[in-house]
């Protein structure tokens, strides 16, 4: 058995714990219902997101989709690269790398860390893992910082 991420210890709780299932890390994501992505940590630049296995998500063979693992990884990289304000941040993907491991079965959960923020574009690694330790897939992007207004922020 693999060992989990090491970074996960190391990121805060959410604040937003408890959220409905239609939100995600403070905003509004009718998909993270859809995909049932739950932010569990976010802070210090780093946060992790677990996705419940869905049977209507799976591949010919049972196991997690690609495509669902690619949304959970750019759901998870882009909270990290708004984790140091995650109430007053939204992003844009700008490019996403992914690179599968070994296949995903039930819940996998994703961690992810911005190694750099400039003013508006912020570059990401992260990793997903099933609940045993094993490394699923792997991705780095890069996403454009978009502030919210006010107004915004409360609809």
């Amino acid at each position: 058995m693999q060992q989990p991420s090491s970074i996960t210890a190391d990121i805060p709780l959410s604040p937003f714990a408890g959220e409905a299932p239609d939100m995600f890390f403070g905003l509004p994501m009718a998909m993270a219902r859809a995909m049932a992505l739950r932010g569990e940590r976010i802070g210090h630049d780093m946060a992790q997101v677990r996705m419940g296995f869905q049977a209507d998500q799976a591949n010919s063979r049972g196991e997690v989709h690609g495509g669902s693992i690619a949304t959970l990884l750019d759901c998870t990289l882009a909270a990290a690269a708004r984790a140091h304000d995650p109430a007053a941040y939204g992003v844009a993907t700008i490019d996403l790398t992914l690179h599968y491991v070994a296949a995903g079965t039930g819940d996998l959960i994703a961690t992810a860390r911005c190694e750099r923020r400039g003013r508006s574009i912020s570059f990401v690694r992260g990793e997903v893992r099933a609940e045993d330790g094993t490394l699923v897939a792997m991705a780095t992007g890069s996403f454009k910082l978009i502030a919210r207004s006010t107004a915004s922020a409360i609809a």
